[in-house]
Order: C-alpha cells, then structure tokens, then sequence
C-alpha cells in the first residue's frame, strides 16, 4: 500500500470576504472526497478570504497509481477552481 500526504497552496485574488471564498473553493470536499482513495480537507488558512490549503490523503497499490492520481488531482482544480495553484507538496507517508 502506497500512501501520499499531497498539500495544495492556493492565492485568491480579489476575493473580499470568506463567503466569496467558499464560492470559489466549494465543491472541492464533494469531488475529490467521493472517490474511496482519497481523503480531502481544508487544512490551513481557513479564515483568511485571499488563501486557502487543501490537504488530500491519497492511497493506491503502486506509487505509479498513486502518482497518477495526485497529478490527475492538481490538474483538475487548476482547471475547475478559481483560485491560483501556489505550492504543491507531496510527502510519502
């Protein structure tokens, strides 16, 4: 069992007020947190409205399945969410 800590840093520009933020970030818990590889929580900057990290737990057979689906992650919310990607880290656990 392979297991990966993956934390995202994210900048919001312009975003005035928390309500805005969770706009902006919603859906990422619902998305990323269906499928039973992966763990997702907010996990820092929770009452600043201009950032935001998410941490995501994510667990496969092989370092490749869990290496893939860490890039599949990342490439979709920089596509899907409205905020700026700043820091990607990855630990094996």
């Amino acid at each position: 069992m392979q297991i990966v800590l993956m934390t995202l840093e994210f900048t919001l520009p312009g975003c005035r007020s928390l309500k805005e933020k969770r706009q902006r970030m919603g859906g990422i818990h619902e998305r990323y947190g269906r499928n039973p590889a992966v763990a997702v929580c907010e996990s820092g900057a929770r009452e600043q409205a201009n950032a935001s990290e998410w941490s995501f737990i994510v667990t496969g057979t092989s370092a490749q399945d869990v290496e893939a689906l860490c890039s599949d992650i990342t490439e979709r919310i920089e596509r899907t969410v409205e905020a700026r990607v700043m820091n990607v880290l990855r630990q094996r656990l």
